[in-house]
């Protein structure tokens, strides 16, 4: 059985930045599929692969944070990374409260490129996270 390597999901209304954060992602060897918006991805979202997803808070039509709420609806295990040119601290809980593993400011910071690859590996269990045992596991 021949499985796809894992991918980084890009969504954001803005072609500029999908473009540079996917050949950034490319550069070191991240495989990335982009998206102009959230009815585009769910078209394409496999529940199977081993992905995450970066994800603009706002876009047009859906936001971010309605696309969050989507996929919680249908079940979807996928680490979600925010990013936002006007976010604030009020926006960024209420991302991390849904759900989101992180949340970023664009420009990106120096270290969203390992922590994009970070949240893209494979997922314990919940009940398995964090253990006594493994305090380091997450």
């Amino acid at each position: 059985m021949e499985t796809n390597p894992p991918v980084v999901y890009i969504v954001d209304d803005d072609e500029a930045v999908r473009t540079s954060l996917a050949w950034l992602l490319s550069s070191v060897n991240i495989r990335t599929e982009c998206f102009d918006g959230p009815e585009a991805f769910l078209k394409a979202y496999d529940a199977n692969s081993l992905s995450c997803l970066i994800l603009d808070v706002r876009m047009p039509e859906i936001s971010g944070f309605q696309l969050q709420d989507r996929l919680k609806d249908i079940g979807a295990d996928i680490p979600v990374i925010f990013v936002s040119g006007h976010g604030d601290i009020p926006m960024s809980v209420r991302a991390l409260h849904n759900g989101a593993v992180d949340f970023l400011e664009k420009p990106y910071p120096d270290d969203a490129q390992e922590r994009g690859r970070q949240h893209a590996g494979p997922r314990a269990p919940p009940a398995a996270q964090g253990t006594p045992e493994d305090p380091h596991r997450t």
